[in-house]
C-alpha cells in the first residue's frame, strides 16, 4: 500500500454553485483577502496561513468563515494514493462521515464514496431533520490525489441542501428558501417547525410561496402585501390576508405571533429597523428575514448591526440569490 499525507496550514472555502464571484467579493471586501487563492479546485478555494494572516475579522470571530462559502475545510490535508480502496480506507481511518465535492474524476469519486459508510447525498423532501454529526469533505484533484478535511463548518453534506422540487403546487419558487431556512432554524436552535396552533406573520407575502409552506405545515398565517396571494391561498381558511405595506404596520397592529417572516425587497437599513421593532415589542419568538442586497454589500452594516443581534445567525442559503438570510431566536 502506498499512501502519503501532506498536512496543509490554511483553510479551503467551498463556494455555492455558480456563486464563486460572490465568495471572491466577500473575501476581498469583508476580510481584506486577495480573491486570488493559492489553489483553486473547481469551486474550492484554498488559502495558506500566510495568505490569511492579515485578514480583518468581525468582532468575536476567530477565523475566516464567509457567508458565501457553503462549508469550510478547517484543517485540510492532501492524500496521495494508488487505488480507490486506499483512498476510502484512509478516510475511514479518520472518521465515519464523509461527503464529496467533485469537479473532476467523477466516476472515480463515486467509486470511493461507495466504499465509505452511507450518508444521504440525495435531494431531500421537506421537512427533514439534519443530524448534528461531524461530516468531513474531500475533493479529488486528480486520479491519485485528493484534498480533505475531517473538520468542516457545516453538518450538511458538502454544505448544501437540495430539495426535491414541486413544480405544480407552489405559487413561486421562493418556497424553497423558507424550506431551507426553517430546516436550518431547527438545526441551529432545536426549534420545532411552525405547526398547527401557531400563528405566523408574513410581510410581503405575494404571490405566496412562503405562505404555501407555512399552511402546509398547519400554521395560521397573517399575510400582508399590496397585491393578493394566489387564489387557492386567498381562499385557504388558515390564511388571513391584509392589503397593506407590511413595514408600516406596527407589531401592536398585528398582535402576538409565534413566527415573523419577511422576503420583502427593501434596503437593509429599513429591514433592520423593522426587525428591531419586532424584537423590542416582545410579540414574537422567532424571526426569519431575507436581507436583500442593493448593489455592493455593506459588510460593515452586516457585521456590526445585523450579526450583533443577540441569538441571531446569518446564512447564505443554497436557494438565495444575491441575498443573505437572518435567523433570530428570541
Amino acid at each position: 500500500m502506498s499512501v502519503s499525507i501532506q498536512k496543509l496550514n490554511g483553510r479551503a472555502f467551498l463556494s455555492f454553485t455558480e456563486k464563486s464571484g460572490f465568495l471572491e467579493s466577500e473575501l476581498k471586501d469583508r476580510f481584506g483577502i486577495s480573491p486570488v487563492a493559492d489553489k483553486i479546485y473547481g469551486d474550492l478555494y484554498y488559502y495558506s496561513k500566510d495568505s490569511l494572516k492579515n485578514a480583518k475579522l468581525p468582532a468575536g470571530a476567530d477565523a475566516v468563515v464567509p457567508y458565501f462559502a457553503r462549508t469550510v475545510m478547517e484543517d485540510p490535508f492532501i492524500v496521495h494514493f494508488d487505488s480507490i480502496g486506499e483512498a476510502a480506507g484512509e478516510l475511514k481511518k479518520i472518521q465515519r462521515n464523509w461527503a464529496p465535492y467533485q469537479y473532476t474524476c467523477f466516476r472515480r469519486a463515486q467509486l470511493i464514496q461507495e466504499k465509505l459508510p452511507y450518508i444521504n447525498l440525495k435531494d431531500r423532501k421537506f421537512p427533514v431533520k439534519i443530524p448534528q454529526s461531524e461530516i468531513g469533505l474531500y475533493t479529488l484533484i486528480d486520479e491519485h490525489t485528493m484534498i480533505c478535511s475531517a473538520k468542516t463548518t457545516s453538518y450538511i453534506p458538502a454544505g448544501k441542501i437540495t430539495w426535491v422540487e414541486d413544480h405544480e403546487n407552489p405559487p413561486s419558487r421562493a418556497y424553497l428558501k423558507i424550506q431551507e431556512s426553517l430546516t436550518l432554524f431547527n438545526l441551529f436552535y432545536g426549534e420545532e417547525l411552525p405547526h398547527e396552533g401557531q400563528k405566523c406573520f408574513e410581510a410581503g407575502a405575494c404571490p405566496g410561496g412562503w405562505t404555501w409552506v407555512l399552511v402546509g405545515l398547519g400554521a395560521q398565517v397573517h399575510a400582508v402585501d399590496r397585491a393578493e396571494l394566489a387564489p387557492e391561498l386567498m381562499s385557504n381558511p388558515l390564511v388571513k390576508f391584509q392589503a397593506h405595506d407590511a413595514f408600516t404596520l406596527k407589531p401592536e397592529d398585528i398582535g402576538p405571533v409565534d413566527w415573523v417572516f419577511s422576503d420583502v425587497i427593501c434596503y437593509p437599513e429599513r429591514l433592520l429597523e423593522w426587525i428591531h421593532k419586532w424584537i423590542d415589542s416582545g410579540m414574537t419568538k422567532n424571526i426569519i428575514c431575507t436581507i436583500k442586497m442593493q448593489g455592493d454589500i455593506d459588510w460593515k452594516m452586516i457585521d456590526e448591526q445585523f450579526a450583533v443581534i443577540p441569538n441571531s445567525k446569518i446564512v447564505h442559503l443554497n436557494y438565495n440569490k444575491h441575498e443573505l438570510t437572518i435567523l433570530i431566536k428570541l
